[in-house]
């Protein structure tokens, strides 16, 4: 059966109409105004293998920060519910991907206990139209809207698009990875008996 959630968040800064799924082909149909976060988001979607639509208004007169940080929410809340109960999945997974002179490891565990590592170093003000500075912001939003343990870490890296776009990519392989079903599990895979 295949893992989808859609969740809608609608407040006064921003409009937001999220669907995942995911067990799909890496299909992608994302509109967030912010095109070089567009770029992440299909990044994302096409290599966690994840069929992800993405409609989002924000108030982008003000700067990107409402529109990327409740992105981020939305898309964490909707991991949540696509995993559901977490029973046979194999709950951690991790990635080093490199691009070019950049190398991001990204490690996550899906434990119901969020927390963020966010170790990138961006020495430029924005990319494209994203300020920088939002791509920690955006990570911290999932984190917590899916109760995910989450690290990113820099391993090399000198070109702003190459170290933000590995570790959205990374951050996609790793998700991917515990998000799998293993048939070895019963259960969750805790000696708590609860994730």
């Amino acid at each position: 059966m295949e893992r989808i959630a859609t969740i809608e968040r609608y407040t006064s800064e921003t409009k937001i109409k999220c669907t995942l799924n995911l067990d799909g082909s890496g299909k992608a149909d994302i509109h967030t105004g912010i095109g070089f976060f567009d770029h992440m988001m299909n990044s994302f979607a096409r290599h966690g293998f994840f069929d992800l639509s993405l409609q989002v208004e924000g108030d982008l007169e003000v700067d990107t920060h409402h529109t990327v940080e409740d992105t981020g929410i939305v898309l964490g809340q909707a991991i949540a519910q696509a995993v559901g109960d977490k029973k046979g999945i194999t709950r951690y997974g991790s990635q080093i991907l490199p691009m070019d002179e950049a190398l991001v490891m990204c490690a996550l565990d899906l434990c119901g206990r969020p927390y963020l590592v966010c170790d990138l170093t961006l020495d430029r003000e924005k990319v494209g139209d994203l300020e920088t500075e939002m791509v920690r912001e955006f990570f911290y939003a999932v984190s917590y809207g899916a109760a995910m343990n989450l690290h990113i870490r820099q391993m090399s890296g000198a070109n702003n698009h190459h170290i933000i776009e590995a570790a959205f990519k990374a951050f996609a392989r790793a998700l991917d990875a515990a998000c799998a079903m293993d048939p070895r599990v019963s259960g969750v895979l805790s000696t708590k008996g609860a994730l």
